[in-house]
């Protein structure tokens, strides 16, 4: 399993599967992470790796079309096999989804469907989920198709909100389980306990 990485801020996810395929726990080969902001931290955590990287964004190909096409270029010339999205702030182009059609993952820090959708990330989600006074929260991998957080759901982690969390509190309560949550399904889809719809990588 070769991953191409899609990532936009400061990369702890993106950290948690490198520092997995390291030291041994995910049979997996980082293949190239791609980046939108060419400052984020992402991308030294992936240069430290070894990991190459593209930055691509609105800066480099004003275009969108044009964006999604070098995109999936990049994704193709590093041999990604599965693409896995870790706070990466853009939509993914058209080309780029239906190539990969059933071999991008996401992680979303609430328990979709609920909490999710445009405009739906980072502490924004945390504060909803405060707001409507639920009891308990917590991450979900999921297929990313053309719609925000709707891709069918691969798996997920709960954790309790208690009642005197506040965003900061339940969003570093959340994280922890993203880290877990996300190195957990790519192990499981690696050897075989979670078999992914079938649908090869687009040449």
């Amino acid at each position: 399993m070769r991953i191409g990485f899609l990532a936009s801020g400061d990369g702890s996810n993106l950290q948690a599967m490198l520092d997995a395929c390291a030291d041994g726990r995910l049979a997996a080969i980082p293949a190239v992470m791609i980046g939108n902001n060419s400052k984020a931290r992402c991308f030294e955590r992936a240069t430290a790796a070894g990991v190459p990287t593209v930055h691509i964004s609105s800066l480099t190909h004003p275009d969108d079309a044009e964006r999604d096409a070098v995109t999936l270029a990049a994704l193709h010339a590093h041999r990604a096999t599965i693409v896995c999205v870790a706070g990466y702030m853009k939509k993914l182009g058209p080309q780029t989804v239906a190539a990969y059609r059933n071999r991008i993952l996401n992680i979303h820090p609430a328990l979709l469907p609920d909490y999710g959708g445009d405009g739906m990330y980072g502490e924004r989600v945390h504060a909803a989920v405060l707001q409507a006074g639920a009891t308990e929260s917590g991450a979900s991998v999921h297929l990313v198709d053309e719609i925000y957080d709707h891709g069918p759901l691969v798996a997920q982690a709960r954790v309790p909100v208690l009642p005197d969390d506040d965003v900061q509190t339940l969003a570093a309560r959340v994280l922890v389980e993203e880290h877990r949550l996300y190195v957990d399904t790519l192990r499981r889809i690696a050897d075989g306990r979670i078999t992914l719809p079938a649908r090869r990588v687009r040449e």
